[in-house]
């Protein structure tokens, strides 16, 4: 029932976000930080969304989609990184080679996590899907980044 919820509480703060986009006005600028939504706001159908993009971030979805993950291989103290608010939660954590990562996107709108090396790259996630991938060998900091909205961004560091 939770979950029927959240997701109806996701599909009326896309569409508050679509209706949004469709009738402003480009200003350009610097993104400004979308209002956080509470979690009663994401439990109540009823309640209406005020969280908004971030201006001048897409609203459409871009192409590709990242692998789902099922309940698979994930090694014990795997990482989980949620994707909320257009930020990383995480935004910064250490974890060891070959270990597997969850992203979660908790957010109204498509995102990717990709390492500014391209070591790891998550694909295009949509709105409450998932996706993992495999942490690299080497040791060292792996910046990453949303392509879609690369003003999110963390670092993976592998020790």
């Amino acid at each position: 029932m939770t979950t029927i919820r959240l997701r109806l509480a996701i599909g009326v703060a896309l569409l508050a976000l679509t209706a949004g986009a469709c009738s402003s006005s480009s200003g350009g600028g610097a993104p400004a930080t979308p209002a956080p939504v509470t979690s009663a706001q994401a439990a109540s159908p009823s309640a209406s969304s005020s969280a908004a993009a971030p201006s001048g971030a897409p609203s459409g979805s871009a192409a590709g989609s990242a692998a789902p993950s099922g309940s698979g291989s994930a090694s014990t103290g795997a990482l989980k990184i949620t994707i909320s608010n257009f930020k990383f939660g995480p935004d910064a954590a250490t974890v060891h080679a070959g270990e597997t990562v969850t992203v979660v996107n908790a957010d109204t709108t498509a995102h990717t996590l990709t390492a500014t090396d391209k070591s790891f790259d998550t694909g295009t996630i949509q709105p409450g899907a998932t996706a993992t991938f495999t942490v690299p060998s080497g040791t060292g900091d792996h910046p990453y980044i949303c392509t879609i909205h690369p003003f999110m961004h963390g670092t993976l560091t592998v020790g």
